[in-house]
Parts: C-alpha cells; structure tokens; sequence
C-alpha cells in the first residue's frame, strides 16, 4: 500500500504533522524532491521537531529515504541528525545513489543570483539553500551525485570539470571573488568524509530497488512532498516557484517507483483552512486591500504562527482560494484531503472563501496558466457563518460531530468542491489535536 502526501497551495499547509499521524502505519517515508528548503514541524508528546531534509517519519521510528528527485546538503543532513540523536532518537534515514547534492558554490550562487534579481520582476523570494543551482546542473549533467561521495577519484573528476566554471560565473559574469566555495582540495576532503561517514552508516541505496523490494516484502509506503502544487515548477505559479515537482507524479520520477505504483494508492492533498505564503507571486484572496484586512491579516498570522520554519519571514495571509484547491485536486488527482488550521479561523468576525475568480468580465473556476493573468484575477468571494472558540483538545477527543456546526459547514463546502472526502482535520500542532476520520492505509 503506497500514501503520497501532497500540498495543495503554496507549500506551508502542515503536511509534516499528517506524515506523522498517519506515518504510524507506514513502515518507510519517502521525501521524493526538494532539499533543505522544505521545513516542516513536528509535535510529539509536547515535543517539537523542527526539520529541513530528515523526513518526517523519523519521529516515529520509521525508515526515511530521500530519493533521487530531492537535493541533498550533507551538511544540513548530518547536522539535523546528530540533533535528534542527541535528543534520544535513532532515525533510520537512506539516501539515493542518484539524489544530486547540495554543494557550497550552489549555495553561493543562490543568493547572488537572487540579489541580482532583486530590482526586477524576478525575484522569486528563495531560501539561498543552494536548491535551483543544484537543479540547474542536474539539468546540465554537471552535477555531483551521492554515489559520486563514495568514491574520492570519480567525486575529484566531476569538482574538475565543474568548479572552473562557477569560479568564472561568480568572478568574470558577477565581479564577486571566488572563495572556499571554489576550493577544489578542499571541497573533495570535505565531502569524501562525508561519503566516508555514509558507507560506514549503510545510508546509501538503489532508491527504485530498495522501495520495490521492502514493498513486495508487504511493507507500507509513504511518499512525503515538500512545499506545495503552487510552487511547483511545471504547475505552479511560474517563475515563482521551487524548482522541482511537489504534485503527485514526482512521487514517481522521485523515487524510482512507477506511476502505476503510485496510482493505486492513496493520494492525499493537505489544505491550510486559509492561505499563506511566503515570497512573492500573485496572490488574489490576500488580505491587503484596507486597515481592516491588515489587522485580520495580522491576527490569523500570530495564531497560526505563520512564520517559515526555515526562513522565519511572515506569510502573507489571505482566504482560502477554491480555484487553486480545484487545480491542484486534478493535477494530483486527490483520493482524499486533510484540513489543517480550522482553529485558527474560530472567533473572527467574519469568514470567506475565494470561490471563483472573475477575469475579462467571466467567472472562472480553476486558475490561468499564465502567472501574469493570474495576478489579473479578482477573487469572488463566499462567506460563511463564523464558528466559536472551542475547546479544541475536548473536540479532538469526541471527533467530527464535536466540531461547531458552521465550521462542519465550512469543511463540507470544500469536500463538495473537490469532490473527494476529508480524511482528518487539524485543529492544532499536536498529533493528538487532530480529528481522524479516516486513514488512508485502511482504504
């Protein structure tokens, strides 16, 4: 039985908190794109977990793989593990032969080339993880692979050919001065211990191989995403976005394991009851427009702590856009999806929902193609009856019908929208304040 785990806006709708809930049943979690750009939080017995690459499962004792869609900073890997170790976990994670890696000059380049963009249009708000340039040579077959680390001659040729080439971007096209990050020498000593520590850790595996045989051995599959559809290069708000796919058929090219696998599973989109965002790109149901939206605005971000796990920046904050949920439920094609955050939303005076867009004078019900029409969209919005604050934890406890009617209302609106069933709804950060009505593993 295989999960997928997929957000369904703009990448900061919870998703680590679901991979944990349900991760009990899973007996491997699978990050299959992005790097140490995806934070996600973890509660565990009052406990939290901050995590950039680490899969979530690792909280629960689980197998995590980071297969050969994401990038990876040995760095950021062996830090975030040695911190849960010395937090008294033994996470269990594998690495992908064919996962590329995350090296110094990648992240030089990153914030150069961002601060290049920062009078124009283009700026695209990154991390500076380093986790475009990665994919860039990827993409240019001049990239370090993890199975390049294992061997010191194979790791020295690939640093030969490449770093000559971002010691003349950085020096000759910026005018900046190469540093340690172009320091071949170093750079091979560095990271030929790191492979070092991954072969006496038996860390690395055939990703494809791996999965398929834990699978047929009977053995429960969770694909976690990082970020969100709206951030996803071929899907999203482009050039607005990471750079590789977060929607459901990453979880296939990510991996090694093929659609097939991944489509007679579960796939599960996980919605933030508003939106948030952080970074720049369109955004028609922000709260901006006048004092009043920006005091909400302001309110919904202090309660539902929306500041990025690995940045800290504010999220802008807007309602919850139905076009965007209708895009992303097809082009993930959703068996089910969680609700996260309805908490937050309790005690405001008023609650809406992006239901539409209007553009050129017509309604439209999912979004434009283009980034640019898409800024030009002017929300129709639907509104709500407003639901009390709770006691949220007594609600967890009870289940669904413990749930203020108008927010049941709320939950039922967008189940019908997207035509597929609510599988949890979150109404905290704990595992424990979570309403479950199904699991996925038990479909």
């Amino acid at each position: 039985m295989t999960v997928t785990i997929v957000g369904s806006q703009l990448g900061d709708e919870g998703k680590g908190a679901l991979v944990d809930l349900w991760g009990g049943d899973a007996d491997i979690v699978v990050r299959y794109q992005g790097g140490d750009n995806a934070g996600h939080t973890v509660v565990e017995d009052g406990e939290e977990y901050k995590l950039s690459l680490v899969p979530s499962g690792a909280v629960r004792d689980k197998v995590g793989v980071l297969g050969n869609g994401c990038v990876i900073n040995p760095r950021t890997l062996f830090s975030e593990l040695d911190d849960l170790r010395e937090r008294g976990l033994e996470p269990d994670v594998r690495l992908a032969k064919r996962a590329h890696v995350i090296m110094p000059y990648h992240r030089r380049l990153d914030n150069i080339e961002e601060e290049a963009k920062a009078d124009s249009d283009l700026t695209v708000g990154t991390t500076g993880r380093g986790i475009g340039p990665t994919y860039e040579d990827k993409a240019g077959r001049r990239g370090i692979r993890v199975g390049d680390l294992l061997d010191p001659e194979v790791l020295r040729q690939r640093l030969e050919y490449v770093v000559p080439q971002k010691r003349a971007l950085i020096e000759d096209v910026y005018g900046l001065e190469a540093g340690e990050e172009c320091d071949i020498e170093a750079l091979v000593e560095e990271f030929t211990e790191f492979g070092r520590r991954l072969s006496e850790e038996d860390m690395v595996v055939n990703c494809g191989d791996f999965l398929a045989e834990r699978r047929d051995a009977g053995e429960n599959v969770m694909f976690e995403g990082a970020q969100g559809t709206l951030i996803d290069i071929d899907h999203g708000s482009y050039p607005y976005v990471t750079s590789s796919n977060p929607t459901a058929g990453g979880a296939s090219t990510g991996t090694g394991l093929g659609p097939t696998v991944v489509g007679q599973g579960e796939v599960v989109g996980i919605v933030k009851a508003y939106l948030s965002r952080v970074g720049e790109g369109p955004m028609p149901t922000e709260l901006k427009d006048d004092d009043r939206d920006e005091e909400l605005a302001d309110f919904i971000r202090e309660k539902g702590g929306e500041f990025g796990t690995v940045t800290g920046r504010p999220r802008r904050i807007g309602w919850l856009d139905l076009p965007m949920l209708r895009h992303a439920a097809r082009v993930s094609g959703f068996t089910g999806i969680a609700v996260n955050h309805l908490d937050v939303l309790a005690g405001l005076d008023e609650v809406k929902v992006g239901h539409a867009y209007e553009l050129d004078g017509e309604e439209r019900l999912t979004m434009p193609a283009t980034t640019e029409r898409w800024a030009e969209c002017e929300p129709v919005l639907k509104e709500f009856e407003t639901w009390p604050e709770v006691d949220w934890s007594e609600v967890a406890e009870e289940g669904y019908e413990a749930l203020p009617d108008a927010a049941q209302d709320y939950l039922e609106y967008i189940s019908d929208e997207l035509d597929v069933p609510v599988y949890a709804v979150g109404i905290g950060p704990d595992r424990e304040q979570t309403v479950h009505l199904e699991n996925p593993f038990d479909k």
